[in-house]
């Protein structure tokens, strides 16, 4: 723990106290040196919710004082070549918080007005759920689910849990595989209709057996290898778990051209966050069952402890 002051606001800025703030993997890589845009010395947390305390005079935004709000860490300048093109997540400049600047593991956090979305009816602990669920968004769009498709998750983590939320809403017969036998009962609680260790297809991809679409949410180059086996001809695999810098996955160029598969990625969250927000107020999921842990800002390492054991869900910090 380390003490800073209280963040000075600039005009366009809006001071946040923190309410909930939850630990990603993405700290972890952060952490361990292997998030190359991340700077030294920044204090974490890029998935967090909090109150308004205070908005610079100069500022113009809807929010009123009080209001519970959700943060999108991803602050693009607007100006470069892929922001004019409406790929603002892939910005040359982006600013991202608790990553590049300052983030919500702090009482106080000041952020840009156009990063805050007002937020009804949901407790802070959901309401930081709002980024990660806004980056799956985007995932499953990339991977064009449509109603009755066979959909397999690989991964029943947050992230995994959150695609199978999604999927399955959308009338999509989920399968996910997952070795935790915790994870593979919340899963069942998210919409898969069948949960399991091990994938089998039971026949040949080229005959039709597998999933229409795949998504990894692991993040290793052993399970984005696999992923591929499990698709159908025809089908599209969707690579959301975040490997290391230096991971290789072997694919086989005969086996993609072969079975006409599609291989797509998904780079944080485009145009995701109101979207998630909406979804999180609807109450349609009780998505506070995602998180398996909360503790105070004075217990991080032992809140620390627990995620890195990885044996719950999503761990949140309250300051």
């Amino acid at each position: 723990m380390v003490s800073k002051p209280t963040p000075t606001l600039k005009p366009g800025d809006v001071l946040i106290r923190v309410a909930a703030s939850g630990i990603c993997g993405t700290d972890l890589h952060i952490c361990k040196g292997e998030t190359p845009h991340a700077r030294n010395n920044v204090t974490i947390g890029h998935e967090f919710s909090g109150y308004v305390e205070a908005i610079h005079a100069e500022t113009t935004t809807t929010a009123k004082i009080g209001d519970l709000v959700a943060i999108d860490p991803n602050v693009p300048c607007n100006k470069c070549t892929f922001c004019r093109t409406l790929k603002y997540h892939l910005c040359l400049n982006l600013w991202c918080i608790g990553v590049t600047c300052d983030g919500g593991m702090a009482k106080y956090v000041a952020v840009p007005a156009s990063a805050i979305y007002v937020t009804a009816g949901i407790s802070p602990e959901v309401a930081s759920l709002a980024e990660p669920l806004s980056c799956v968004v985007h995932a499953v769009d990339t991977g064009s689910v449509k109603s009755g498709d066979r959909v397999l998750v690989i991964g029943a983590g947050p992230i995994g849990l959150m695609v199978t939320a999604l999927c399955a809403s959308g009338g999509a017969h989920v399968t996910v595989a997952e070795l935790n036998a915790t994870r593979r009962t919340a899963a069942t609680e998210f919409g898969a209709s069948v949960v399991t260790e091990r994938v089998d297809i039971g026949g040949d991809p080229i005959q039709g057996y597998g999933f229409d679409v795949v998504f990894e949410c692991v993040g290793l180059a052993a399970t984005m290898s696999e992923a591929l086996e499990y698709a159908r001809a025809g089908g599209t695999i969707v690579w959301v778990g975040v490997a290391t810098p230096t991971a290789l996955v072997s694919v086989s160029p005969f086996t993609v051209y072969r079975r006409e598969l599609t291989i797509k990625s998904t780079y944080t969250n485009p145009f995701g966050m109101e979207r998630a927000v909406r979804i999180l107020c609807d109450n349609k999921v009780n998505w506070a069952n995602l998180i398996s842990h909360t503790f105070a800002l004075t217990e991080f390492d032992a809140a620390w402890a627990v995620f890195v054991k990885n044996s719950g869900l999503k761990v949140c910090i309250k300051p």
